[in-house]
């Protein structure tokens, strides 16, 4: 019915929280339709569409994993698409 407190899970094997299911998160990666090498292939250069990736609580359960990608403008915002922040500890 909507999104869960942050933290509400535990983290997973990386310490990451709330990773699958809750809202779908923007990725910096161009969309491209298919992707060809290894487990970390590299996106497009460029494009008009961004990668989401992970579903959200709006989302059917197949598509929420990490591995299931969608795409939107970057413009495109709605309330199940959000963004993980990331900071280097000193």
């Amino acid at each position: 019915n909507g999104t869960a407190i942050v933290g509400s899970y535990a983290p997973n094997a990386w310490g990451l929280y709330d990773t699958h299911g809750n809202v779908w998160e923007w990725c910096l990666d161009w969309y491209q339709a298919a992707l060809e090498g290894g487990a970390d292939p590299d996106g497009a250069d460029s494009g008009s569409a961004r990668v989401e990736r992970g579903g959200s609580w709006s989302s059917p359960a197949s598509n929420c994993r990490s591995a299931f990608r969608y795409y939107n403008a970057p413009s495109h915002r709605y309330n199940n698409i959000g963004f993980r922040l990331v900071r280097t500890l000193p």
